[in-house]
């Protein structure tokens, strides 16, 4: 009655790609670390590292707890950790980071604020580096997609 389906079953607009957005919605707790190589979008609350080859956002009532590696980030929430971000880091307003900046480039809005110390770091001196997948699975999204999720050591 009920059949698994491999990647190869659904439809390349099914399957996600770079340009796909993984989410955390808004009364989500992930604890754990995270990583992936398309843009990421949190709303909800990660206790645990987040390693992107993308885009990261943190929406207005996003929270992460731990440190974040990124190619681009754009932050309206909150981040009780570091940030390294190799080309554009963007502090919206009214976010918060309460932890040490290092950025090629940062954009900091009239009423965002961070506590730390920062750091420009010349192009290509961040190495974006893929931790090691301890396990992985299968995941079907809320909006039919399929995605494959990686555990971290």
């Amino acid at each position: 009655m009920f059949k698994n389906k491999s990647n190869s079953d659904f439809s390349p607009a099914e399957v996600a790609s770079p340009n796909s957005t993984s989410l955390v919605g808004a009364g989500t707790t992930v604890k754990g670390d995270l990583t992936s190589n398309s843009n990421m979008r949190i709303d909800g609350t990660i206790i645990g590292n987040i390693n992107s080859t993308a885009k990261v956002i943190i929406g207005p009532n996003g929270k992460v707890e731990g440190d974040i590696i990124a190619q681009q980030a754009d932050v309206v929430g909150k981040i009780t950790g570091n940030v390294t971000v190799k080309e554009l880091l963007q502090l919206k307003d009214n976010s918060i980071v309460n932890g040490n900046i290092a950025a090629g480039k940062l954009q900091v809005e009239p009423n965002a604020s961070f506590n730390g110390n920062c750091h420009m770091i010349p192009a290509g001196t961040v190495q974006m580096t893929e931790p090691e997948v301890e396990q992985e699975a299968d995941a079907v999204l809320s909006s039919g997609k399929k995605e494959r999720l990686a555990m971290v050591k």
